[in-house]
Formats: C-alpha cells, sequence, structure tokens
C-alpha cells in the first residue's frame, strides 16, 4: 500500500518564516542606516578638510598672486579667491554636502552661526580666523578645529 502525502508548506510554517524575517529586518535595518549615515560624515569631514588645505596651498603656491578661503554654509563649502567671499565669483568653487551632513555650526573668531568664512594669509598660511566648524548628521557629530598656525584637526 503506498501513501501519498501532499508535500508543500503550512501556513504555520509560513507565517513563522515571516516572523523570523521580520525581527531580523527591525534589528538590522536601522543599523544599517546608522553605518551609512557614519559613512556620509566620515566623507563630509574629508571634504571640508580637504577644501581647507587646497585653499591653504592654493595661498602659499600664490596661485594667480592671490590669496584663498572658505567660506562655509550649512550645504556647501565654497574656496574663494581674495580675502572677501562675494557668492557672485566665477572662480568659486563650490563642494555640495551630502545628505544628510550638514555644516550645523561655525565658530569662526568667536562669531558662531550656521555660515562663515576665512582666509589664509599668503606668505605664512596662517588662516585670518581660528575656530571650529561642526559638521553633523542626525545621529552623529564631529568638530572640525583650525588653529592659529593653520592645522585642522578633528576631535
Amino acid at each position: 500500500m503506498i501513501k501519498n502525502y501532499k508535500q508543500g508548506i503550512s501556513v504555520i510554517e509560513l507565517l513563522v518564516v515571516i516572523a523570523v524575517l521580520g525581527i531580523m529586518f527591525l534589528i538590522i535595518f536601522p543599523q544599517f542606516s546608522k553605518m551609512r549615515e557614519n559613512q556620509v560624515l566620515k566623507s563630509t569631514i574629508g571634504d571640508v578638510m580637504s577644501n581647507l588645505n587646497k585653499a591653504k596651498s592654493q595661498t602659499l603656491a600664490s596661485m594667480n598672486s592671490s590669496q584663498y578661503g572658505v567660506h562655509f554654509q550649512s550645504d556647501r563649502v565654497i574656496i574663494f579667491k581674495g580675502i572677501t567671499f562675494s557668492a557672485n565669483d566665477v572662480n568659486n568653487v563650490t563642494t555640495n554636502i551630502t545628505t544628510p551632513a550638514t555644516i550645523s555650526n561655525v565658530t569662526l573668531a568667536g562669531v558662531s552661526g550656521n555660515s562663515g568664512d576665512m582666509y589664509f594669509n599668503r606668505l605664512s598660511g596662517t588662516p585670518d580666523k581660528t575656530g571650529t566648524v561642526t559638521v553633523s548628521t542626525t545621529s552623529f557629530s564631529k568638530i572640525i578645529t583650525i588653529s592659529a598656525t593653520g592645522s585642522m584637526s578633528v576631535n
């Protein structure tokens, strides 16, 4: 006598698999989101530091016989030629900041806000202002410190 059994997935087995996948998704997905946020923050810090170093090196090289500075806005960093930032200058080089990162605070020479600018002195490479630039995401925050010698560090 041959018994015929129907093979397949029962409703209970299907519900258990869906519940396990749901729990794994709830645990793992927020971690991926935080990892991405942290990576965007690190990338933004690198972009800001790179722009500061580029402005300083262009100044020290006396590129076009000029000084260069950096203007900070919440969503971008702009390298400008000269000692005064002008938004309409064709020589400006803009680096946009990837969301969810923003420049949340700029404190240069005691003046605090969401934007600000500074330039480097031609012969010494020292900045005209010292201070901090805070880069933040919803979960993380880092502070770039610009010293009187023109060196930069991240906390």
